[in-house]
């Protein structure tokens, strides 16, 4: 696939990036979310790699986190899509921070609905924290999605799930892959957030990996073939 490489708007009211652009118009969109201390740059790469049909006119939009103090990593300040406050990821849970950037990438969402891409047409993709993002506000957005890939990831805040769950996209396809090899984001903590999305009625698509905290090129095929089905329709 023949994309363009762009920088993203850098201005006050939108978080900076990188844009991958499809060579025309662009008539679908994926903003793709990346983990903690990485930054829009980590998944760039794996574009080639999908083998998407051109036809298909993707954009990719690859968002910076801001950068903010990290409790973890000793208070070192690095791009975080919320703080991580302790090694067991469901004790004392940044959900204000999570929600804060959920909000800032909702305006990237409307930035590409802005530009003539259909909601129906945007897939909402993230890593680790940028998956709970990801699944956090997908789930939760008032226009139906094309689909949330959620990676090596977990929920945020899951137990307030089924109160703020938004109609529009109960049905709304989600790809979830994560590592069985995984030290950072236990295969437990994704397999948990499988079940509840699962328990209330939304089709999940499992897969599971023989790696670490990492993506490998099988999940990249199955990614692949996912956004082309999510995209073709």
């Amino acid at each position: 696939m023949n994309h363009q490489r762009a920088p993203h708007d850098t201005s006050d009211s939108l978080l900076p990036g990188i844009e991958l652009n499809p060579p025309g118009e662009a008539s679908a969109s994926v903003i793709w979310l990346h983990g903690l201390g990485a930054d829009g740059h980590d998944f760039e790469p794996i574009v080639p790699e999908l083998n998407l049909d051109p036809a298909l006119a993707v954009r990719f939009v690859f968002p910076h986190a801001p950068v903010q103090p990290v409790t973890i990593n000793n208070g070192i300040a690095m791009r975080a899509w919320y703080d991580i406050r302790t090694p067991d990821l469901a004790e004392r849970e940044d959900e204000e921070g999570l929600r804060q950037s959920s909000g800032l990438v909702e305006k990237l969402i409307e930035r590409e609905i802005s530009r003539g891409v259909a909601a129906e047409r945007i897939v909402l993709a993230g890593f680790s924290q940028g998956g709970a993002v990801a699944l956090h506000l997908g789930l939760r957005y008032p226009r139906r999605l094309a689909g949330i890939l959620a990676l090596s990831t977990y929920l945020v805040a899951g137990h307030k799930l089924a109160g703020e769950a938004h109609q529009a996209n109960r049905d709304t396809p989600v790809f979830m892959g994560h590592g069985n090899q995984d030290p950072v984001v236990p295969e437990a903590r994704g397999k948990a957030a499988r079940d509840l999305l699962t328990s209330a009625g939304h089709p999940v698509e499992w897969h599971s990996y023989p790696m670490p905290h990492a993506v490998i090129p099988a999940e990249i095929r199955d990614i692949g073939a996912w956004l082309a089905a999510r995209l073709s329709d």
